[in-house]
C-alpha cells in the first residue's frame, strides 16, 4: 500500500485520487482555524513557496475533532486560510482523523507512522506526516514541531530521485 491508493474530497467538493501527487514529496496535515497552532499555516505556505517547484506538495485536511477548533464550512475554511495566511497549497474537505469515522487515509497514515510510545491516534491539530516520492510514510511530526524544523528532512527527500 502507498498513499496513492487513497482518495479524498477537495475543499471544493471534487473527489481526488492522491495518485495525482505521485512522484511528489508530501506533507499531510490535519488543520484547524481556531487553534494555538493555526499560525503553522504560514510556515507550511512558506515551505510550499520555497520547495513546490522542486516537488513538495502540502495537503491540508481540516478537522473539527479537537475542542471544536474547526467549526466553519468548507467555504469559510478556505476563505480564512487564503485571507489570513495566503494558503495556496491544496486543502481538502473536513475529515475525522481518529475514532469510528476516521478517514481511510488517516487510518493508514497512523498505522504506518505511530506516535510516541506506539500510539496510533492523532492527538491534536497540525500533526504532520511526511511522505516520500514513492508514496511511503517517512515520518510523523507532532503539533509542537514547527514545519520549518522539517526542512532538512524535506530537502533530503526532494534530493532523492
Amino acid at each position: 500500500m502507498s498513499v496513492y491508493e487513497y482518495r479524498a474530497k477537495t475543499i471544493m467538493g471534487e473527489e481526488k485520487s492522491l495518485r495525482e501527487y505521485e512522484g511528489k514529496v508530501l506533507i499531510i496535515a490535519n488543520t484547524a482555524s481556531k487553534c494555538g497552532f493555526t499560525p503553522q499555516y504560514k510556515e507550511l505556505q512558506s515551505l510550499y513557496d520555497q520547495y513546490s517547484e522542486q516537488g513538495l506538495e502540502i495537503l491540508g485536511f481540516p478537522c473539527n475533532q479537537f475542542a471544536s477548533q474547526e467549526p466553519g464550512s468548507e467555504e469559510e475554511i478556505q476563505e480564512f486560510c487564503e485571507l489570513n495566511y495566503g494558503v495556496k497549497f491544496p486543502m481538502f474537505a473536513k475529515v475525522d482523523v481518529k475514532g469510528e469515522n476516521i478517514h481511510p487515509l488517516f487510518a493508514w497514515l497512523t498505522k504506518e507512522a505511530p506516535g510516541i510510545l506506539g500510539s496510533k491516534a492523532v492527538k491534536w491539530n497540525f500533526t504532520k506526516f511526511l511522505v516520500d516520492r514513492y508514496g511511503n510514510v517517512v515520518s510523523r511530526h507532532s503539533p509542537q514541531t514547527s514545519p520549518m524544523d522539517m526542512k532538512k528532512e524535506i530537502e533530503s527527500l526532494l534530493s532523492q530521485q
